[in-house]
């Protein structure tokens, strides 16, 4: 990097308060109507930029990276995920890619509370029926959910979100069991009274909600499979606060429309921001518009991991959350 001002470029909106520190910072390209840019736009973008800060509904392929000029040398995303950017053909131009870890966590980990707690309860069927004008009052038994007392929550992907979401769990009396690629320390599990799993096919089949927080990789796509939502009890429940990736969609629909499991609370799907019209006939469903991390605070937050990242590799040192072959 040149002694001047770097270009930035940002792909969609961000808070007020973080483009003003980008404009005093950078020579920063901001994005003022938040509109997705469309592939032309991201192409002119790569070719003028230092650096790039997209988010996770940018596609940074290895075609479009072809595209990008010499100069790109930092891709900044703003967010935790990576599966979005093509990080083989970024390595290869010798680009670094950097994200923004554990600052999303406690916000995910409450919106995956939210759904474990909503989905049994029938709170979205609730509002509905209230909404209507179609409710004529309580009834001994109007609107019957399941209590989560004492139920088994399985857990896949025991990591930063996955940990908070037990926490929160245990609170309310659910026992927690997970599953992960490794096994976490003995003293956490202790801590959470969880129970490890090796076995993701055993660990489906014995619990009562399932929630998903693992990444996206291409070894956790479809990791919730037929054959493996077919395992689940005809009363369980599956959240997914994660990717939507990671759960065969059309399998997981077709498993809800024939009562094979009980529900689902779902806040990211395959190929957002389409929704499969079969989803959106399902009373047994709670949808929402991936809003997990979708807090003022966390927004900032992000930003301002963004900025460091950025100024850190342009004073020529390693950001602090430069992204490393190991996450794939």
């Amino acid at each position: 990097m040149t002694s001047k001002k770097p270009s930035v470029v940002v792909t969609r909106k961000l808070p007020d308060i973080i483009e003003t520190r980008m404009m005093e910072l950078f020579d920063a390209h901001l994005n003022l109507n938040d509109e997705p840019m469309p592939p032309s736009a991201l192409v002119e973008a790569v070719q003028q930029a230092d650096v790039l800060v997209p988010t996770v509904t940018d596609r940074i392929d290895g075609a479009l990276l072809k595209a990008a000029g010499d100069r790109l040398r930092l891709i900044a995303s703003f967010g935790t995920g990576v599966d979005h950017i093509d990080f083989a053909a970024a390595k290869e131009r010798g680009i670094m890619v950097t994200n923004t870890p554990d600052v999303l966590t406690e916000d995910t980990a409450d919106m995956t509370m939210a759904l474990i707690l909503a989905v049994p309860r029938r709170l979205s069927e609730g509002e509905r029926l209230v909404r209507s004008g179609e409710w004529s009052g309580w009834s001994p038994t109007g609107m019957l959910g399941h209590r989560i007392w004492g139920k088994r929550l399985g857990i896949i992907g025991m990591g930063r979100i996955g940990t908070a979401v037990a926490r929160r769990a245990r609170g309310f009396g659910l026992s927690i069991h997970y599953h992960n690629r490794r096994r976490v320390p003995e003293e956490q599990e202790e801590s959470l009274e969880a129970t490890y799993w090796q076995s993701l096919d055993q660990m489906i089949a014995h619990m009562d909600i399932i929630s998903v927080n693992c990444p996206h990789t291409p070894a956790t796509y479809h990791l919730l499979n037929k054959r493996r939502i077919d395992l689940m009890k005809p009363h369980a429940y599956v959240v997914n606060t994660s990717r939507g990736e990671v759960i065969d969609e059309n399998a997981l629909v077709r498993a809800l429309h024939e009562g094979r499991i009980s529900g689902a609370g779902l806040d990211v799907f395959e190929q957002e921001p389409a929704i499969n019209p079969k989803l959106l006939q399902l009373e047994n469903v709670v949808l929402l518009p991936h809003m997990g991390s979708a807090t003022i605070e966390g927004r900032v937050d992000m930003g301002e991991k963004v900025i460091i990242n950025i100024r850190t590799f342009v004073d020529g040192h390693t950001p602090p959350d430069r992204v490393i072959d190991s996450m794939f």
